[in-house]
């Protein structure tokens, strides 16, 4: 059986400024498979309604994936032909976005406010889909294969019965808003990344928005994190709260930026394999350990060799200074 979780948390730079959380997330579990989607709005000047944006985004293709699912050929032509079946969804997904942020303009035409930060000739430069601009990931996972598209910054985490996690996206790094990968560009379709998986079950399936990525000092760390909370899925109703609280954490005292995570995984996996994610985590800490004893100790020997730098040119600006004194 499937379930799932998500959250989204608005980051302390948006608190500050007054304007909306950009980032959204959802998840939904079926009898045959689950979804777990996040959007991560621009927030830029000229995306304006990003916020908009990001929900569209993501009901966009949490809509798209039922649809393809209700054809009863759908797994079996993803088997034979995934790239071709993922291109068409992404596709889909971008045609339903603009669908939805038309439909949201016709009914909200742009304010004088809105418009305020432009001069016309700006204005008239930009195009609708602008103003929703946003990243979009989202991850299925069933029996037979796991599969995933990705738009713009953010993360995809899966995590396997042996306590193995992975990326199967690579992390994408944040760029300015005017230039990132965005469901709003033209070429869209060309922007998205993927991957499909049918050789191993993952036991679950992360997505987030860059700020949790950003939050840690290190993919281990980031990593780690994932295998954390898999190891209190079996128990999840107490630990949801403790993740919640930590999110809002960072997304305050990290990168202060909107954080999104939303996960679905296999009950009965994370139950079977319980054991084996602990024993990860307790190895994780003790690499994460050797990891900081040996960055401290490199920022040691850094140190030293600046000393010793330091001490040969006061040594060599002595010799400079008793030559002149000897003419």
């Amino acid at each position: 059986m499937h379930n799932g979780f998500c959250h989204t948390v608005k980051g302390a730079s948006h608190e500050t400024s007054g304007t909306p959380c950009q980032d959204y997330s959802a998840y939904r579990t079926y009898d045959r498979y689950s979804i777990a989607v996040v959007a991560d709005g621009h927030g830029s000047k000229k995306h304006f309604r990003s916020d908009v944006g990001s929900r569209c985004a993501v009901e966009s293709a949490i809509e798209t994936i039922e649809e393809f699912y209700s054809d009863p050929g759908f797994e079996d032509a993803m088997l034979a032909n995934h790239e071709d079946i993922i291109k068409r969804i992404e596709k889909q997904v971008i045609a339903r976005w603009n669908d939805k942020i038309q439909e949201h303009f016709d009914l909200n035409p742009v304010t004088d406010k809105e418009k305020s930060p432009f001069t016309d000739e700006q204005f008239k430069e930009l195009h609708t889909e602008t103003f929703y601009g946003t990243t979009l990931i989202a991850a299925v996972m069933n029996e037979l294969f796991t599969f995933g598209i990705q738009i713009g910054d953010g993360s995809l985490v899966t995590i396997f019965d042996d306590g193995e996690t992975d990326m199967p996206i690579m992390y994408q790094e944040s760029a300015p808003a005017n230039i990132t990968a965005s469901i709003c560009n033209s070429n869209a379709i060309d922007l998205f990344c993927s991957f499909f998986i049918d050789d191993k079950y993952p036991m679950a399936v992360y997505v987030s928005t860059d700020g949790l990525y950003t939050s840690f000092n290190s993919e281990y760390d980031f990593l780690d994190y994932h295998t954390i909370i898999t190891s209190r899925l079996a128990d999840f109703d107490s630990f949801d709260p403790v993740i919640l609280k930590n999110l809002t954490k960072r997304a305050h005292y990290g990168t202060q930026d909107d954080i999104s995570i939303s996960c679905v995984y296999d009950e009965d996996a994370v139950e079977d394999s319980i054991d084996i994610i602990q024993q990860a985590v307790e190895s994780n800490k003790q690499r994460a350990l050797s990891r900081k004893a040996e960055e401290l100790a490199n920022i040691e020997k850094q140190r030293l060799k600046m000393a010793m730098a330091k001490s040969r040119h006061i040594v060599y600006q002595d010799n400079e200074d008793d030559d002149e004194d000897e003419d």
